[in-house]
């Protein structure tokens, strides 16, 4: 699960929509998220990953109460690709450096983390 960077508009939209996962996400399921966690793209792809993941339960397009177990026994797997960054992401104080990021992918910033030359 990667975000479209190729088109700077729907990066930012597939990121904010992330981000709301990753709210979400950090609260139901207890995951340590770090601050700044959309600059490191292990764990982008990991709460990607997990959010389409609890989607599809969560919409009931699967029905699987093995497969829900099977997702509730990964935590601790996507909990220690989390564990590297700053301190813990609080949504209040590191929303303004998301939207810094947000504003780097649709300038074109070179040092934006999906800039191709990095």
């Amino acid at each position: 699960m990667r975000p479209p960077a190729e088109n700077p508009e729907l990066c930012v939209e597939w990121f904010k929509d992330l981000w709301l996962d990753v709210c979400r996400a950090r609260v139901r399921y207890l995951l340590p998220v770090r601050s700044r966690w959309w600059e490191n793209p292990v764990q982008v792809e990991a709460l990607a990953a997990f959010a389409a993941w609890v989607e599809r339960y969560d919409s009931g397009e699967w029905d699987d109460p093995p497969g829900k177990l099977a997702l509730l026994y990964d935590l601790e797997r996507v909990s220690a690709l989390l564990r590297e960054g700053e301190g813990p992401f609080d949504p209040e104080r590191d929303r303004a450096e998301f939207n810094r990021f947000l504003d780097s992918l649709l300038s074109g910033d070179e040092l934006s983390p999906l800039h191709p030359h990095r």
